[in-house]
């Protein structure tokens, strides 16, 4: 039988409800309406969520790497013997000015680790060397009496000290201080300068030098006689002579 128009027509042969366009009222029509208009900004927005989730692990990672790195190499550069002179307990003025200068390899693969310090003090030589020994006692270095300290004679304090394997000297004197400088005179000092004004020059200039103790020489045997009494003839006598000079005995 030919189903009426409009109705829908089941393969057995019935008839079921009259098909008709879908209404706003319509939830079918509704849902295929909001899946053909809602899927392009859906796909936007799922692409700016990615974008974003990937620049915030990217960010994560390089401040998880950089900053262990940025912190390591500070450590590698910065000498751990510095911190400990930091560490010492003396006052402002004794530091009003500090200068450090390294050389040398920390593994000692060529030559061993050279740490120095000179610092100006705003006190005088005296009062700046009580301090400054103090300080070391109580960080546990010891008065170290030794030969060749110092190695050359150096006026004002010069005193060396030990610590489990590092050694220190100390070297405390007045600053070298130079005239001002006077209008229309050359900037190069003269070969005698004169000695400044009193109340122009005060305070006092501290040198301290730290070496590993294996490197230092001054720990190992020290000959009899001073190194410097003792010489090499600059023009040696060269001969063909295979004995040096040996004299025969009488055949």
């Amino acid at each position: 039988m030919t189903p009426p128009d409009g109705a829908r027509s089941d393969p057995d042969g019935s008839t079921g409800a009259p098909l008709r366009p879908p209404t706003q009222d319509d939830p079918a029509g509704a849902g295929a309406a909001s899946d053909d208009g809602g899927g392009e900004p859906r796909r936007r927005t799922g692409e700016r969520r990615r974008l974003r989730l990937g620049i915030l692990v990217l960010v994560s990672v390089l401040l998880l790497g950089a900053l262990p790195a940025f912190f390591g190499m500070r450590t590698l550069s910065r000498d751990p013997v510095f911190d400990t002179l930091d560490e010492l307990g003396v006052p402002g003025w004794a530091t009003a000015k500090t200068v450090d200068n390294v050389s040398g390899s920390r593994l000692c693969l060529q030559d061993c680790r050279l740490r120095e310090r000179t610092v100006e003090s705003d006190r005088a030589p005296e009062e700046t060397t009580r301090v400054y020994e103090q300080a070391l006692r109580a960080e546990g270095w010891r008065p170290w009496k030794v030969t060749r300290c110092p190695e050359q004679p150096a006026k004002g304090s010069y005193t060396c000290w030990r610590r489990d394997e590092l050694t220190l000297d100390l070297w405390v004197r007045e600053p070298t201080c130079a005239p001002p400088l006077v209008s229309g005179e050359p900037a190069v000092p003269p070969a005698s300068p004169a000695a400044p004004a009193a109340g122009e020059c005060t305070g006092s200039l501290v040198s301290v030098k730290v070496r590993n103790a294996i490197d230092d020489e001054r720990t190992r045997p020290q000959p009899s006689t001073d190194p410097s009494l003792t010489g090499e003839d600059p023009f040696p006598t060269i001969t063909e002579d295979p004995l040096g000079g040996l004299t025969r005995s009488p055949s």
